[in-house]
Parts: C-alpha cells; structure tokens; sequence
C-alpha cells in the first residue's frame, strides 16, 4: 500500500520542478532579450547615427536567440 503514498509524494515534487524548470527559462529569455537592446542601445550611442541600427538589429537577433535557446531547451528530454 506504500505505492500510493510514493506517487503522491512525487506529484508536488514534479510539479515543483516543472515550475522551477519553466520560470528559469523565462528569466533566461528576458535576460538575453535585454542583453540584445541595452547593447544595440549603447552601440548606437557610441556611433551617433539617425537611425538607431544596432538596437533594431540587435533587438530582433536576441529574440530569434531567446526563442531559439528555449526550443533547444524544451526539446531536450528530461
């Protein structure tokens, strides 16, 4: 009778996990997207163009990255 008590306790334990698991990856995303603006950001202060290049350019590569980071992450069997 201890096999129901053990997937009981299993439960909440993955479910912690799943939770641990999915909010560090999107603390992950965030940071990279930041990385990704605040420098296309500075790189465009530093050479004083119209139109803000690196930060557009930037902007997008680090999202593209983040959602790629994140499927590579998701895929990965645990």
């Amino acid at each position: 009778m201890k096999k129901p008590q053990e997937s009981n306790q299993k439960k909440p334990q993955k479910q912690l996990n799943n939770y641990v698991r999915y909010s560090s990856l999107a603390f992950q995303m965030l940071a990279i997207i930041l990385v990704g603006v605040f420098g296309g950001m500075k790189l465009d202060q530093i050479i004083s163009w119209d139109f803000p290049v690196f930060t557009v350019v930037l902007s997008i590569s680090a999202v593209f990255g983040a959602v790629f980071f994140a499927v590579k992450d998701l895929l990965k069997p645990r």
